[in-house]
């Protein structure tokens, strides 16, 4: 297999060394970062030289043609419009695509004016574009198995926590990490105290800002079976006692500001099963850790819990075992649920 890396931070270190090691072949990488543009990517591994080197953005579309990869595994933002370019180059040039955008796991339900252009050209292009990682299991897979061993469902309750340190600035940015909780207030938490209609005409227009959580609970609907009445979303910052260092945002959080958000997204499906799921993103003190924790509320009562896992290695993992899953699919925007069960992947 023929893989593009394209965005070369701190997720590609894993993502290519995963392909490598499942006997695929890195035959390209692009950045938009100076430092890294030129350099090789086996020192960006930290491996042996791969004769590899970083292309240039402007030069990725002939770099692309060139090496006609059978896929390009995107790692750089969370908002499906900021990965948009990406993906539509990708499409135009009939390359498969899988991104680790967060909005893009089902992007459907917040973003449908990009979806829709993506699903058109790369149906034109023959050509599948999808969205996942940590979520395809930890978020979805985990809970449809579990929904599939009960006889009824009330409700599906969800948490999951995670470092914002480890994703880089970006997403940190994107939970509001290092605001004030005025600041918050005003550029996170007031995005979502609107009604139902305005929030659907943001929506229409491309500019809302979904939690991860949002298109996870379009993505555990569509999966489950279940059509979706109503939808909300409500963020409020997290906070620490102490101050602590951010070295992806290159500052000291200072005690009382926001260290990131919790975002809680409550879906009522015309089924009457109520779907509450909420993601904790912030930076971590040295009392914090990773949790995913789900309960399917019914008959009869389940609860999962894993503490501790190893979010980032499990992102990057998941997408590269969803690899050739995403070359056999059909032509389109195809969100992984559509894709069948993820499973290991010995050999790409």
């Amino acid at each position: 297999m023929k893989v593009v890396q394209y965005g070369t931070g701190k997720m590609s270190v894993y993502t290519m060394r995963y392909v490598y090691e499942k006997g695929g072949e890195i035959v390209g990488a692009i950045d938009v970062n100076k430092d890294v543009i030129g350099k090789d990517i086996g020192d960006i591994m930290g491996t042996e030289k791969k004769g590899i080197t970083v292309t240039a953005l402007e030069d990725a579309e002939k770099m692309l043609q060139d090496v006609k990869p059978d896929i390009a595994i995107v790692t750089t933002m969370s908002l499906i419009s900021d990965v948009e370019d990406a993906l539509m180059l990708c499409a135009k040039l009939g390359i498969n695509a899988i991104t680790t955008c967060e909005e893009a796991f089902y992007p459907m339900n917040s973003n449908p004016t990009v979806t829709k252009a993506l699903d058109e050209m790369a149906k034109k292009n023959n050509c599948t574009i999808t969205g996942s990682g940590y979520q395809d299991i930890y978020w979805g897979q985990l809970i449809t198995s579990i929904a599939g061993s009960t006889q009824s469902i009330k409700k599906i309750k969800g948490s999951s926590s995670y470092n914002v340190e480890d994703y880089g600035i970006a997403l940190a940015r994107a939970h509001g990490a290092g605001l004030t909780l005025e600041e918050f207030d005003k550029q996170v938490a007031s995005v979502d105290r609107i009604s139902d209609e305005e929030r659907q005409a943001i929506i229409n227009k491309g500019e809302y800002l979904p939690s991860y959580m949002w298109n996870v609970n379009g993505w555990l609907c569509e999966k489950l079976g279940l059509t979706v009445k109503s939808q909300t979303q409500k963020t409020v910052p997290q906070t620490y006692k102490e101050d602590i260092e951010s070295s992806t945002l290159g500052m000291t959080v200072k005690a009382g500001t926001a260290t990131g958000m919790s975002a809680v997204v409550t879906t009522e499906t015309e089924e009457g099963i109520t779907i509450e799921s909420e993601c904790i993103g912030k930076v971590y003190s040295k009392e914090d850790f990773d949790k995913n924790e789900w309960t399917v509320i019914g008959e009869p009562n389940t609860t999962l819990v894993i503490n501790r896992p190893s979010t980032v290695e499990l992102t990057c993992a998941s997408v590269v075992n969803r690899l050739p899953d995403v070359i056999s699919a059909r032509a389109g925007y195809v969100p992984t649920c559509e894709m069948g069960d993820l499973s290991f992947k010995f050999k790409l």
